[in-house]
């Protein structure tokens, strides 16, 4: 009998493993939508995961550009929070790449707020290679708030880093690029 239980728990054990080895392996899931005239692909963190990394990418355009932005919830609330919208605030890529990203939003989500922040808009081809050999060399795409001239970081964010996985970077960012471009073409027959 005791041997029996003990290969019970053996053979749950095992399958326990192997169902966590098959969930950690699962592929990077990108979100990839129109909304009106322009497409765009998401991912989400893996620190905070209803934090995205997104590339929009406008019909306007001729969807040769990107924009790029990214977004933190934070439970903080300080009374001066909204004064940051069009503030840029310093950022910290990889650790390593001291940047800075534009507050765009501030809004209040569950019990805290969703701020959004641009890094910018970029030509997409350029762009995105980039970000794929970035991506390639360090193996993780990293966002950390620092601290600034007159900025805080904590008094702000309650967490200050995330980071996005970037697997199929190009892939999604070209699907993205196909739905601008079927706007296009749709503009032009209607």
């Amino acid at each position: 009998m005791k041997i029996n239980i003990f290969l019970f728990c053996l053979l749950i054990g095992l399958s326990l493993v192997l169902n966590l080895r098959s969930v950690l392996a699962t592929e990077v899931e990108w979100n990839i939508e129109r909304f009106e005239n322009l497409s765009y692909a998401t991912v989400s963190g893996e620190i905070q995961h209803g934090d995205k990394l997104a590339f929009i990418i406008a019909s306007e355009d001729d969807c040769n550009e990107v924009t790029s932005w990214f977004s933190f919830y934070t439970w903080r609330n300080p009374k001066d929070f909204k004064k940051l919208i069009d503030k840029e605030v310093p950022i910290m890529l990889n650790g390593e790449i001291d940047i800075s990203a534009t507050i765009l939003s501030i809004n209040p989500f569950l019990n805290g707020n969703r701020v959004v922040l641009a890094l910018g808009t970029f030509p997409i081809k350029e762009y995105i290679y980039l970000l794929h050999k970035i991506y390639e060399e360090y193996q993780k795409y990293e966002i950390e708030i620092i601290d600034g001239a007159d900025f805080q970081a904590s008094r702000y964010f309650d967490i200050t880093i995330n980071n996005w996985k970037l697997d199929n970077l190009i892939e999604s960012i070209s699907k993205a690029n196909k739905i601008c471009k079927e706007i296009n073409l749709n503009k032009e027959i209607t």
